[in-house]
């Protein structure tokens, strides 16, 4: 790192809001660069003390059970993602005139002048899958990558590290937008836009705002979803430079500037010759595992960002080939007496949980838990075609009960009065009481898990160990 940057930093007094995993990255980083750095946390356990005491060597003062006042002197707040706009501690800094960037806005003002091109993935869902899709393609066509950002290694020390890449793939969510002003990448994409998180950002209209921020500066490819033409407006008022180009994908055929699939192969006309008369193909539908619609989507905007970086058509083919889902991600667990059954726990939204009961008919479901101000009607009417019976847990599973007596009402519903996280055992019984052979069982919650576990890798890993009991007891 230049003496440059190190001067930029050196003496400043810089706050540091939370003591998490991204908040502590970016403290030890710019107290490496001289700057006096106060880390501050509502938390006062055994943990956050624990912390505390790593970062004091360092001389990073750490400030405990207080994250509402501003330290005395501060001149830039950096915040983790989560804490909310609206927070006390950032209505006392815009008081006193000072600037509030997050992590991957320190990232980007780290970062050398020979810094690698950053090629950046958001949306509602599917991020993660598109970001290791991309990383994965990359390192097919021979590149030094890595998948960072929302995933994965902090993102300020892979750019402040030694190893030396040549692009990375970059995870964002809408709180990491909101604080990174700066960011301008060589290409992104955004998958697809659905209410979430608004009680973080206040509207949908800022949410859908604050993602759209990731198209500013692009220097190459704009990336959206043709089927969602909320993802096209954003490109259409993004400031980019010169020569940026909007670049869809589709599932079905591709027009000029389009990715899309044709006879089920993923073919590209938007980075060939002439993209009016020809189309590249790339792969087949069966290189994506698994090869759900909205996984097919989750390829080819990976494919779209790394043909905007030069990638060449056989490396997304072995890219797609090489990549392998994380768990509870459409993962299929077992097949027991003709039925499978699938853990999606991951959808934790009714947008997701859409995507995924559009691959499968017919299903038993197992939905709920906490809604986080969802309504469920849209995703019951647009699925109830598809249902053989549906099974409810959780804390807000009335909602989803009356979504479907509404839209669905000959569907067969099991309500499981309880939010223990037993009820999981209990839920697969009562599916497998429900389905025939053939069928479908998909655990696809749209709601958030923490009323019943720690998170929805819990929730899947109790859906995956009880589904297994099953198969044992079966035989």
């Amino acid at each position: 790192m230049g003496s440059r940057q190190v001067s930029d930093w050196q003496g400043r007094k810089i706050t540091v809001a939370g003591l998490g995993v991204s908040g502590v990255s970016a403290a030890r980083a710019l107290a490496g660069l001289g700057a006096r750095v106060t880390v501050v946390d509502g938390g006062d356990g055994d943990a956050h003390r624990a912390r505390a005491a790593e970062l004091a060597p360092l001389g990073i003062a750490v400030r405990l059970g207080d994250a509402e006042t501003l330290p005395e002197g501060t001149d830039l707040v950096v915040t983790s993602p989560g804490w909310k706009p609206s927070s006390p501690l950032f209505a006392a800094a815009a008081a006193a005139g000072v600037d509030v960037v997050g992590d991957v806005e320190i990232a980007w003002r780290l970062r050398g002048p020979d810094a690698p091109p950053w090629l950046a993935v958001t949306g509602t869902n599917g991020k993660t899958t598109t970001t290791r899709m991309l990383a994965s393609i990359l390192t097919a066509a021979g590149l030094r990558t890595a998948a960072i950002g929302n995933i994965g290694t902090p993102i300020v020390d892979v750019v402040t590290g030694d190893e030396p890449y040549d692009v990375l793939a970059v995870e964002l969510s809408s709180y990491q937008l909101h604080w990174a002003p700066s960011l301008r990448a060589h290409s992104a994409a955004v998958l697809n836009l659905a209410p979430d998180h608004l009680d973080w950002h206040g509207s949908m209209e800022a949410y859908a705002a604050d993602k759209g921020r990731v198209y500013e500066g692009n220097t190459v490819a704009c990336v959206y979803n043709a089927a969602d033409k909320a993802t096209e407006d954003l490109v259409r008022e993004a400031d980019v430079e010169e020569g940026c180009r909007a670049i869809g994908f589709t599932l079905g055929t591709p027009g000029p500037s389009q990715l899309g699939v044709v006879d089920g192969i993923l073919v590209d006309r938007a980075f060939t010759p002439d993209r009016h008369k020809q189309a590249q193909e790339l792969a087949e539908v069966g290189d994506v595992d698994p090869p759900a619609p909205h996984n097919i989507a989750n390829a080819l905007a990976a494919a779209a960002l790394a043909r905007a970086f030069g990638v060449p058509p056989a490396a997304v083919r072995d890219g797609l080939r090489a990549f392998r889902p994380d768990a509870h991600r459409i993962e299929h667990v077992a097949d027991v007496a003709g039925v499978a059954w699938i853990d999606d726990s991951k959808a934790t939204n009714t947008h997701a949980a859409q995507a995924s009961l559009a691959a499968y008919d017919p299903i038993v479901w197992i939905a709920g838990g906490l809604a986080k101000g969802a309504a469920f009607d849209e995703l019951v009417a647009a699925s109830a075609g598809r249902l053989r019976g549906a099974v409810l847990i959780g804390a807000d599973r009335e909602l989803i009960r009356e979504a479907l007596a509404r839209h669905a009402p000959e569907v067969p519903v099991v309500d499981l009065d309880r939010t223990d996280t037993g009820a999981m055992s209990a839920a697969v019984a009562e599916a497998a009481a429900l389905a025939r052979p053939g069928d479908t069982v998909l655990l696809a919650p749209a709601c958030a898990s923490m009323d019943m576990f720690t998170d929805y890798n819990k929730r899947g890993e109790a859906f995956a160990e009880a589904v297994r009991a099953l198969a044992a007891e079966r035989g």
